[in-house]
């Protein structure tokens, strides 16, 4: 009598007992300091005099941070400007990178040159200096502009977008040819339809990187109406630097630490109410596209 593999034997109480304990671990490391932000957030300021500086429960919450966050005008700005970058330049993000995918995907003059000159240019990317200068050419210093079209192209998503292209089966492109089907037709009609899944989690990768992007900002962008939502997160809370009552239009502030923890609860809630959405495609997305079979 044959017995069946290891992994479908029951597992047994100790082990069972020993992951729980591992998973709650980590689970509460995840949970607690999120709890933690959250509730310093919506303390009042007796709250946070007496925990001593952060709050794991508020006794008194208030939404005092969040209202001298908004009252000014500054927060709001930051994130319309950070909604635009991230849309705009994840929609022209994905349209480049779908373009260059299909492309390099079917059989190209000269093969695996082309592929090799198209992988070099964007693994070894210019120096700051180099692309500086080159934003100055353009005359996109303190333009949005400057915070989008820089990464409107990356190699990773580029290279994952390749792959599963490339799975396409090509009996039903020759198909699609034979009844007179254009490459364009072929992509927007057969290519983007199977491959929802990818383009999801490559739009996700592409959404999260440009609303959680600060340093181009602080290179590009001399006017403070325009910073994006991470430079105010990166100046208030990194550099321990306070924002003033005039920046904000509310005198008196609250106390800094509920103002730092609403300044990150802002950068944070908007780009993590988007992940439920794509989840489901997660999985198949980055499994099919990471593995030619």
């Amino acid at each position: 009598m044959s017995r069946r593999p290891i992994w479908k034997e029951p597992a047994a109480p100790g082990y069972q007992t020993v992951k729980a304990v591992v998973l709650g671990g980590f689970a509460l490391a995840i949970i607690v300091p999120i709890m933690v932000v959250v509730s310093t957030s919506l303390a009042s300021d007796q709250d946070i005099i007496e925990a001593g500086g952060y709050v794991l429960w508020p006794k008194h919450p208030t939404l005092k941070a969040y209202d001298t966050l908004f009252s000014g005008g500054l927060m709001g700005r930051a994130i319309m400007v950070s909604v635009f970058v991230t849309v705009v330049g994840t929609a022209i993000a994905l349209a480049t990178t779908i373009a260059l995918a299909y492309a390099t995907s079917r059989p190209v003059l000269f093969g695996r040159p082309v592929l090799l000159m198209v992988l070099f240019t964007l693994l070894f990317a210019p120096g700051i200096i180099p692309m500086f200068l080159m934003v100055k050419q353009l005359g996109l210093i303190d333009s949005l502009w400057s915070l989008i079209l820089p990464g409107a192209l990356g190699a990773f998503n580029f290279v994952v977008m390749r792959t599963f292209f490339m799975n396409v089966p090509a009996e039903l492109l020759e198909s699609a040819r034979i009844d007179g089907a254009s490459d364009f037709t072929i992509l927007r009609r057969i290519i983007i339809p199977l491959s929802k899944a990818v383009i999801a989690v490559v739009g996700l990768f592409y959404a999260v990187g440009f609303w959680n992007a600060f340093f181009n900002a602080l290179l590009y962008i001399n006017d403070t109406a325009k910073w994006p939502v991470q430079v105010i997160l990166r100046t208030y809370v990194l550099q321990g630097k306070s924002l003033s009552a005039d920046q904000l239009g509310v005198e008196p502030l609250p106390q800094p630490q509920s103002l730092q923890m609403a300044v990150v609860v802002v950068a944070l809630v908007p780009i993590a109410m988007v992940y439920p959405f794509l989840q489901r495609h997660f999985n198949k997305g980055v499994i099919t596209g990471a593995i030619k079979g």
